[in-house]
């Protein structure tokens, strides 16, 4: 029936999905200005405060001291270091922000990073003539997006749609595969822009 359900809202949005995880479903999106190759380093930012006083579950994981927060955080760490990317908090190239959700709808503009959801160029996922901005999302929904920190301006943006278990544990596997699903999509750092920083020097 879940699994139903989450076919039904991918079909009501239009989205055109490739699977890239069994059980998940992948979206991105890339802007026309992003120079990704020429990132190094990365930092991930805080969960901001919500906009309004609305309790959370204990363990939801935009809570940001929840064992889930917690561990989706080190996914998120340890994939972009697979990827090729070095951590630094101090001047990173590109910052990182997530939303998840577990059983709620993810209502993305509840949560204030401090850059804008929609850029000017974004026109909705696989949307080409716009449309009405969708600010909410299915159970089982993880988006990271890349921004760059100076001009607080999004560059890349990653959704994935997975299952929701009522076991911590494996909700805490499927977010996994979920921050696995979704990078699998970025590219890896390139080493060559390292090596030219040095060359000349």
């Amino acid at each position: 029936m879940r699994r139903m359900h989450l076919t039904s809202a991918v079909t009501a949005l239009t989205l055109a999905a490739t699977a890239c995880a069994p059980g998940i479903e992948v979206h991105t999106v890339v802007s026309p200005e992003a120079r990704l190759e020429s990132l190094r380093t990365f930092r991930i930012l805080p969960v901001p405060k919500p906009r309004a006083d609305r309790p959370l579950p204990p363990h939801h994981p935009m809570l940001l001291n929840s064992i889930t927060s917690r561990a989706l955080r080190a996914d998120l760490v340890r994939a972009f270091e697979t990827h090729g990317y070095s951590l630094d908090d101090s001047s990173p190239d590109f910052a990182v922000a997530y939303y998840a959700s577990t059983r709620e709808k993810l209502e993305v503009t509840y949560w204030d990073y401090g850059y804008p959801w929609r850029p000017r160029w974004w026109r909705g996922w696989g949307r080409p003539w716009g449309g009405a901005m969708v600010t909410q999302y299915t159970e089982g929904t993880l988006i990271i997006d890349v921004i760059d920190p100076q001009s607080q301006e999004l560059l890349w943006r990653g959704r994935g749609i997975t299952t929701v278990s009522n076991d911590e544990q494996e909700y805490l596997a499927q977010l996994r595969k979920a921050v696995t699903a979704i990078l699998d999509r970025f590219p890896h750092a390139q080493a060559a822009v390292a090596e030219a920083s040095t060359v000349g020097r």
